[in-house]
């Protein structure tokens, strides 16, 4: 089958690299342009584009897809049978949505019609689902609206983060996208029901402060959900310090202020949360410093029993 594909981040690769090795022809990608990242800013290629360059495919990085119409002229001229769309990151306009005998489909990592969005994965954890899935649709010119083809539903792990569980979703869509395709002629589709629909919109750096007064069970699944991007992070004496991973802890503890730690030893940092709960911060990310265990960082960052992390 001819493809053009859209996809940007690292979890488009699965299903690139997939359509590529079952055969199927991919005429033209669509990516992202290359953006400032790192301290440096220095500008960095998305994962597709170097993808594509290392497998000598045929790229195009469009500022802004639906005002490009030398991309509307390059997808015609690829004369597609099917484009496919994986997290690219643009809207992508009617006129090449529906241009194709088989229009579009998307990759979404959600049980649409829940949690339509930018960021699935991440509201899912936040929430406390137990489940999520894959779906592919059909694609249209409403966000994440279009009439379902195929799902596939997956439990959360209990100590998953969003980088683990969206990297499982990617193979899990890549596999699902392919035996899509394979009877996409005999498929269905079937009309979303509106009325369960829920959102997921895109973080921002606020959203990853730990309010202290929260359960741990509730700072546990920040941490989990935001980890990556945009990180859950408290402060120590003025600094920004991310909180990589850690768990709720059971047991005995001395009563204490939420965000007041009760406790130091090689397991990391014991800190009291709301409704006299407690987590344990097991790894950490200074400001400006490389990421450490919890323990590390308390013997070098003068964290003691007492201490308040803001």
């Amino acid at each position: 089958m001819r493809v053009v594909f859209f996809g940007s981040p690292p979890t488009a690769l699965p299903a690139l690299s997939g359509l590529l090795s079952a055969g199927h022809e991919i005429k033209l990608v669509i990516t992202q342009p290359d953006k400032p990242a790192g301290r440096g800013k220095k500008l960095t290629p998305p994962a597709v584009k170097v993808f594509a360059e290392d497998h000598g495919l045929p790229y195009l990085q469009p500022e802004k897809i639906r005002k490009d119409e030398k991309v509307l002229e390059a997808i015609k001229e690829a004369n597609p049978d099917i484009n496919i769309v994986v997290a690219y990151g643009q809207i992508i306009p009617g006129s090449i949505i529906y241009l194709p005998p088989l229009k579009s489909i998307n990759i979404h990592f959600s049980l649409l019609p829940k949690y339509r969005g930018a960021a699935p994965v991440q509201w899912a954890i936040l929430n406390g689902e137990r489940f999520t899935g894959v779906t592919i649709f059909q694609l249209t010119e409403k966000m994440d609206e279009g009439p379902i083809l195929t799902q596939e539903l997956v439990p959360i792990l209990p100590r998953e983060n969003a980088h683990e569980l969206e990297t499982r979703l990617s193979h899990l869509g890549a596999q699902l996208l392919l035996r899509t395709i394979e009877k996409i002629g005999s498929l269905e589709p079937k009309e979303q029901d509106h009325s369960l629909a829920t959102y997921a919109p895109k973080l921002t750096k606020e959203q990853g402060r730990i309010d202290w007064q929260q359960t741990a069970e509730a700072i546990d699944r920040q941490v989990r959900a935001f980890f990556g991007w945009p990180g859950a992070f408290a402060f120590h004496n003025g600094q920004r310090l991310e909180i990589i991973s850690g768990q709720v802890t059971q047991g005995l503890m001395p009563a204490a202020r939420p965000g007041e730690v009760v406790q130091l030893d090689k397991s990391g940092i014991y800190v009291c949360c709301g409704q006299k709960t407690f987590y344990l911060i097991e790894k950490v990310k200074p400001e400006g410093r490389k990421e450490m265990s919890a323990f590390s960082f308390s013997l070098g960052g003068k964290v003691r029993v007492g201490t308040i992390l803001e």
